[in-house]
């Protein structure tokens, strides 16, 4: 039945012996020695196991979610007369629902003569877990017909699938039920519920539910449910508060406890001391050895731009996963810097750790960022040839990257390759071939996504509208933006707004798109006027340039482009008071141009430099490959004049 190993045979201990080293080796975790005692024990012939060895052992086998043993338990339990016991039954009913059978675990049910409440939470909370609502309806009205009363654990298998559906009103039928019920006292069907509430974005429930458990009845468990809230929603500030009462209550915080906190402050430059704050208490209370927390501090302090402290923690791990390398590659991939990201990746996998999807995915987003399409070629060929490029998600950033990177072709190519398509995949296509100015292929294979019957996105319909936007189709344009809230249902964001002011503007149409920007139903913002501003820099409309760079000056005072744009704009029309004006406007708020960056690859690396940067440590190389793009260039215009002679 299993691989057998040396342990001691127990032939002159009872049934009730036996069952007690079966239970012990269950509760230790080691299951597979459980099955091993069970197996010798069958093979004295003067022993039967009852009906309290038979729970134990398909505990072990749910533990190892193991169908084949899972059957030849069951199997075993038919031949005995416990083949009707309910604690038996229900036994095999959860073990077939930890392994995903839960067809199984319903006909085990059924076959029951009396089904207790145990026996009804067992396949309720399955059914629950695998987030099938309209099974978990049935069930519950029939355990309701039965006259079964619900007990906290149905209250907690509810809560968990509804929360995960993130319906609040049902959540609150949910709640209200519990409390008819009698069971809202209970303190873990009150964490489970403050866990719901944060899921469906009801923090201010979440905090009443957490009110009203007594004070002797608070865990450690509850008030991590409530910062987790918190977490969920990156509330740093209010999850910090929390985490202060908890300590003014004398509660000592555990590993997940400094988990929520840190990733609530992901992504939030201002959180850093707070983060740094929790760092130093996890530390403290013993915490620092958990490699989950160790990850997410590595997270934590790239996110809020203190890479530096995120790759000394790395450094200093004795023990690192995936997950560890992933989230430093990520770090360095967020940045942009590339050639850090690939030279970790190198250096994980002869540290003997097989990079997965998300650690490729990181890597081709970096690529994407910084135009590096032959490492992102490279990418694509080891995301072949080790299986990953069956990830969607994987597929998804290849699309992504060859059009920033400016290669439709290969973009396309990753496309038309894959066998499956969601609306991720069609859209990174379309705004690829809107970015290169292709705008025609981009409609096109916005048709198909429709014939296909795929449902366009906010992000889908803003490609789009830049697509027309691109090729001057104020009509097709248009037509995009009024389908969008007519058949799609999606509310119009800013910078749909913009992409369409933008398309009157660059068509001349300067009145008409003053007139939708002042009609929108929302509060245009500085891209909306930026949008109008730079199409009057194009057609020379110095009125509604200066209403627009008015609104501009107001939103963004410390930005450089408005009051640039605008000297532009009265030197074009030959206002020189007006350039006089914003010079001395920009002198006085000390209002400066930040010069902008380009990017070389030479020998695979990125080097960046600005205009006339002529101390840049590796300017010998830039300016070779400079020198050598301005030859390439002058052969291609010569070509191409020649072509145009002949």
């Amino acid at each position: 039945m299993v691989s057998t190993q040396t342990l001691p045979l127990l032939n002159r201990f009872s049934v009730t012996s036996w069952n007690y080293c079966i239970r012990q080796a269950v509760d230790n975790d080691d299951f597979h020695k459980a099955l091993i005692l069970f197996s010798q024990m069958k093979q004295q012939s003067y022993l039967h196991p009852n009906n309290l060895t038979y729970p134990f052992v398909a505990k072990a086998c749910a533990k190892l979610s193991d169908l084949k043993l899972s059957t030849m338990i069951h199997a075993h339990v038919v031949k005995t007369p416990y083949c009707w016991d309910v604690y038996v039954h229900t036994a095999l009913m959860d073990m077939y629902v930890k392994c995903g059978r839960l067809g199984c675990a319903h006909d085990v049910f059924d076959e029951m003569p009396v089904c207790d409440v145990a026996s009804w939470n067992a396949l309720v909370v399955g059914f629950a877990r695998a987030g099938m609502f309209d099974r978990v309806s049935l069930l519950f009205n029939r355990m309701r017909a039965a006259c079964v009363a619900p007990d906290a654990v149905t209250l907690m298998g509810l809560t968990h699938l509804i929360s995960g559906m993130k319906d609040s009103m049902l959540l609150s039928g949910v709640h209200c039920f519990g409390m008819k019920c009698g069971v809202e006292n209970d303190v873990l069907v009150a964490n489970t519920l403050i866990a719901g509430y944060a899921k469906c974005r009801e923090m201010f429930s979440a905090e009443k539910v957490f009110l009203g458990i007594a004070s002797d009845c608070l865990s450690v468990v509850s008030w991590n449910a409530l910062i987790a809230g918190f977490a969920y929603f990156e509330e740093w500030e209010k999850a910090i508060k929390v985490y202060i009462r908890m300590l003014r209550v004398d509660f000592r915080p555990d590993a997940s406890t400094v988990l929520n906190l840190l990733s609530s402050m992901a992504q939030q430059s201002d959180s850093l001391l707070c983060g740094m704050l929790v760092h130093a208490h996890g530390v403290k209370i013993g915490c620092y050895a958990d490699i989950t927390v160790l990850n997410t501090l590595v997270c934590m302090y790239s996110k809020c731009g203190a890479i530096g402290s995120a790759r000394y923690i790395f450094d200093c791990m004795s023990v690192r996963s995936c997950v560890t390398w992933t989230v430093m590659i990520g770090a360095y991939a967020d940045k942009g810097d590339l050639d850090e990201a690939l030279s970790l990746f190198h250096v994980m996998e002869a540290a003997g750790e097989k990079p997965d999807s998300v650690t490729v995915f990181h890597l081709i987003a970096a690529c994407g960022k910084v135009g590096g399409l032959e490492v992102g070629r490279w990418i694509d060929a080891y995301s072949t040839a080790k299986g990953l490029k069956k990830d969607l998600m994987v597929c998804n950033a290849l699309i992504d990257m060859y059009s920033k990177c400016g290669s439709m072709e290969h973009a396309e190519s990753v496309f038309l390759a894959m066998d499956e398509k969601n609306v991720v995949s069609w859209t990174a296509l379309i705004s690829g071939f809107a970015l290169n100015g292709r705008s025609q292929e981009a409609l096109n294979y916005f048709d198909r996504m429709l014939k296909s019957g795929e449902k366009p996105n906010h992000v889908t319909v803003l490609a789009v509208l830049q697509a027309c936007t691109h090729a001057g189709l104020l009509e097709k344009g248009w037509e995009i933006f009024n389908m969008m809230t007519s058949e799609y249902h999606l509310l119009p964001g800013l910078d749909h707004y913009a992409c369409v002011a933008d398309l009157f503007g660059r068509l001349g149409k300067l009145k008409e798109a003053l007139r939708f920007i002042q009609e929108m139903p929302v509060t245009p913002d500085a891209g909306i006027w930026g949008a109008l501003l730079s199409a009057c820099k194009i057609h020379r409309e110095l009125e509604i340039a200066e209403h627009a760079a008015c609104h501009l000056f107001r939103l963004a005072p410390r930005a450089a482009a408005p009051y640039v744009e605008m000297a532009n704009i009265y030197a074009l029309t030959n206002e020189w008071s007006g350039v006089a004006a914003m010079r001395m406007e920009m002198k006085a708020k000390q209002v400066a141009k930040t010069p902008g960056q380009s990017v070389v690859h030479i020998d695979g690396k990125c080097y960046s430099f600005t205009v006339e940067d002529r101390f840049h440590p590796n300017r010998c190389k830039i300016f070779e490959t400079l020198d050598n793009l301005v030859l390439q260039l002058k052969d291609d215009v010569d070509i191409s004049s020649c072509n145009e002679s002949q």
